[in-house]
């Protein structure tokens, strides 16, 4: 009777360790992003995030809302792409116009500037498969999406509380 007991209560302990061992990464962390001055570009922004969204477990892009404060704010400029980052998730970046009249994919450099945010370095591959060959891969390239490790690494980026040093980016 007693070992039933201590059994149970033993159960009933490892259920608990097992439930508030629990990582906090179990939620996807939200990062929120201000596209208020991103101009022509807003929705291209929105479908950045989205693309982001729809493939990363461990994090979110969500526009900002009334009260928050955003870890991203979005520009537009007549310069090239690049992203300030001053910490994992948190930043700007700048939806140049010149990569834009050079013809390439909007929707590419967007869901690329967000990966710097994410945490992804420029590795210029010269693929279209590959999100953050940035314009290393040819202007022709429309593919948007990242890469299985390039996901595989945003979701180990956030995974934990780890902090990506401040870095600049530029699409290029």
């Amino acid at each position: 009777m007693l070992r039933r007991r201590l059994a149970a209560l033993l159960g009933a302990v490892a259920v608990m360790l097992a439930l508030t061992a629990t990582p906090a990464s179990a939620a996807p962390r939200i990062l929120y992003y201000d596209a208020s001055q991103a101009q022509e570009f807003r929705a291209v922004v929105d479908q950045g995030a989205q693309i982001w969204n729809s493939r990363a477990t461990n994090v979110r892009l969500m526009p900002v809302t009334a009260g928050r404060t955003p870890n991203v704010r979005v520009y537009a400029d007549n310069g090239w792409p690049r992203t300030y980052t001053t910490s994992l998730g948190n930043g700007r970046w700048y939806m140049g116009r010149e990569a834009v009249d050079d013809g390439y994919f909007q929707p590419r450099i967007a869901a690329h500037e967000f990966g710097h945010i994410l945490g992804l370095p420029d590795r210029r591959t010269g693929l279209c498969g590959d999100l953050m060959s940035g314009s290393s891969a040819p202007v022709s390239c429309t593919n948007a999406n990242p890469n299985s490790a390039e996901v595989a690494q945003v979701n180990a980026n956030f995974r934990t509380a780890a902090v990506v040093p401040a870095r600049t980016y530029v699409f290029r």
